[in-house]
């Protein structure tokens, strides 16, 4: 592996990883695994798209550390990405980071990986290896999920329960 390959791909992979990981070093550790892992694996990736076999290693890397942790998903009723707003403070990406994190592991990567990695619904089923239909309905109940929350009425739901 030519690390001219892959060095394109980091900023794409930190960010990823930044969505799917409680705090940055974690974050860091994600992608430090992914790349390792790429590494020693290389001799089983065929040409291709690349970005979505790395993508798919760190899935696997952080499904494993969830398994290894024994985190359980929360769980937490779908929603949908709000409307895209002429102007996002502060508030609205820690919101939006907030919102995201609340996200079931499932919806929040498919939602991750098509919004922020602008990957089609068939390179996010190859890279987690879930069949396309699964991507769409992880992908519609995220949104959903998602819009309720930025509306507020997840969090008025939580109160009145």
């Amino acid at each position: 592996m030519t690390p001219d390959l892959i060095l394109p791909l980091i900023p794409n992979l930190r960010r990823y990883a930044r969505a799917l990981a409680a705090n940055p070093g974690d974050a860091e550790d994600l992608v430090q695994d992914t790349l390792e892992r790429a590494v020693r694996k290389f001799h089983l990736w065929r040409p291709g798209d690349l970005r979505a076999w790395l993508f798919s290693i760190m899935h696997n890397v952080f499904v494993n550390s969830l398994k290894r942790r024994k985190h359980a998903t929360l769980d937490i009723d779908e929603m949908e990405i709000a409307a895209p707003v002429a102007s996002i403070d502060g508030t609205d990406l820690m919101d939006l980071h907030k919102a995201l994190q609340a996200l079931p592991v499932e919806q929040r990567e498919v939602v991750l990986l098509v919004a922020l990695e602008d990957m089609s619904y068939v390179e996010v089923s190859r890279a987690l290896g879930v069949p396309l239909g699964t991507v769409m309905s992880r992908l519609s109940r995220g949104r959903q999920r998602l819009r309720r929350h930025m509306e507020g009425e997840i969090h008025a739901e939580a109160v009145n329960a």
